[in-house]
């Protein structure tokens, strides 16, 4: 069945793409494998050479990328300029940490010398889903590839121009052919993919029940697995927090990428001494905010991906409202061609809801007002996810406690949670296990070698 890329501003279909059958396949995985054995070898000059030339390929192909993205899954234009100008610095950024993170680390025992050594895996295969089309796939290639691994991509099937792109990028780059290669398939043949011994190990970026599938398979065939799953984020407002400036953010986070990240704010879990005042800002500012063509510069919030995936957001909606949530604005579809929903907030979620117990991804906000410190600790973890939280306090000790007491893989103060290169990202609990990015991202990916040396005197 061919690949279909579908707009999702108008609803039209962009292109079909024929999908790799069985001996494309094989002559991808050879390829695969051929280039591991070559670049599992290069000076680290060369690989830092490939990702210098591959983060400015992002950079000068900056605008015709987004556009492309923009297209293919409706986020802003100015959303996905900044999503292909990210790609460039952690490019940029593994170029110059890698090889210092990669170095031989001496351990003094009993040996003459003994020291640690990472060594490369072989061909990882990258499931992907289609939110973040370039950013998702280049937060895995970068450390894949600067420590000597090779990159097979399995893209969502929606953005198979996104994936395309991204190996004519790496390919212009002047990484040996295989180095990183698209496989147009689909997600039947994951499985069968995990199995083939030339693959080494395993990532997946994308929805619980797609984490469990790949983990499974990647358990039956002994192979490495990162998970990067959903998040249901909490974002604690506490009485000294600045509420008018948490509020501004808070839209900011529920609304970025029209609502469709992993790590954006889903649940609003405000101090009722201020619980008014935040609901009052949040709602204003959400209501205002302005739902149009993404390609135009003025619009705020874009469609949502496919027509599915708006449909089982009004559901979910319709189905809190219904237990008992209180609708303060939006709550439907909006009409005419494409796939656009209402910002939408809604106070005081029955705690069995699909607002409060399940990942909503689109412009939905889930309010609830608590008593105090240690009631919004308890609600913020009262979730089967654990990726983001923040928090907003003027008290460091609060910031220190929730530091310690959030269940998740990231804790932001006074900030929206969001990836950076120099730190490690991913979840605890059904958010997913390893960890991307920064030096530990760098590190999933390698054989961490006990080499003993001895003089072999008698």
């Amino acid at each position: 069945m061919p690949l279909s890329s579908v707009d999702p501003a108008s609803g039209r279909l962009l292109a079909r793409y024929d999908p790799h059958g069985a001996a494309e396949l094989e002559q991808r995985l050879a390829l695969a494998e051929a280039a591991f054995a070559d670049w599992r070898h290069a000076s680290a000059e060369r690989r830092r050479a490939g990702l210098e030339r591959a983060a400015r390929g992002f950079d000068e192909r900056r605008r015709e990328l987004a556009r492309l993205a923009t297209r293919e899954m409706g986020k802003t234009l100015a959303a996905a300029e900044a999503e292909v100008a990210k790609c460039a610095r952690v490019l940029a950024w593994y170029a110059e940490n890698a090889e210092r993170l990669l170095a031989p680390v001496e351990v003094a025992t009993d040996a003459e010398r003994s020291y640690v050594r990472f060594d490369p895996l072989g061909p990882v295969l990258a499931v992907m889903p289609w939110n973040f089309p370039f950013w998702q796939v280049v937060r895995f290639a970068a450390p894949a590839l600067a420590c000597g691994n090779v990159a097979l991509l399995k893209h969502a099937s929606n953005v198979t121009g996104c994936a395309l792109a991204l190996e004519e990028v790496f390919a212009g780059a002047g990484f040996p052919e295989g180095c990183f290669q698209a496989l147009l398939v689909g997600s039947e043949a994951v499985a069968g993919l995990i199995r083939d011994p030339r693959v080494a190990a395993v990532t997946l970026t994308g929805s619980e029940p797609a984490g469990a599938a790949v983990g499974a398979a990647a358990g039956g065939a002994l192979k490495k697995v990162v998970l990067e799953l959903g998040g249901s984020d909490p974002f604690l407002v506490l009485p000294s927090a600045d509420v008018a400036r948490a509020a501004a953010v808070a839209v900011r986070a529920r609304t970025i990428n029209n609502g469709q990240s992993c790590i954006a704010a889903k649940r609003f879990i405000v101090h009722e001494a201020v619980y008014d005042e935040f609901e009052r800002h949040f709602v204003a500012t959400l209501a205002a905010l302005r739902v149009g063509d993404p390609m135009d510069p003025a619009t705020e919030v874009g469609p949502l991906a496919t027509a599915a995936i708006r449909d089982e957001l009004d559901s979910q909606v319709r189905a809190t409202v219904a237990a008992g949530g209180r609708l303060l604005a939006g709550g439907t579809p909006l009409p005419g061609p494409g796939f656009f929903y209402a910002p939408t907030a809604i106070a005081d979620p029955p705690s069995a809801s699909p607002a409060a117990r399940e990942e909503l991804f689109g412009p939905v906000a889930a309010l609830f007002r608590v008593p105090s410190f240690e009631a919004a600790l308890e609600l913020a973890n009262a979730t089967s996810f654990g990726l983001g939280a923040a928090i907003w306090t003027r008290d460091p000790a609060e910031a220190e406690r929730a530091a310690a007491g959030l269940e998740a893989g990231s804790v932001f103060v006074n900030a929206m949670v969001a990836s950076d290169p120099r730190l490690p990202f991913g979840g605890v609990k059904r958010s997913g296990h390893g960890r991307e990015l920064a030096g530990w991202g760098l590190h999933e990916f390698v054989n961490v070698k006990t080499v003993w040396i001895s003089g072999g005197r008698a």
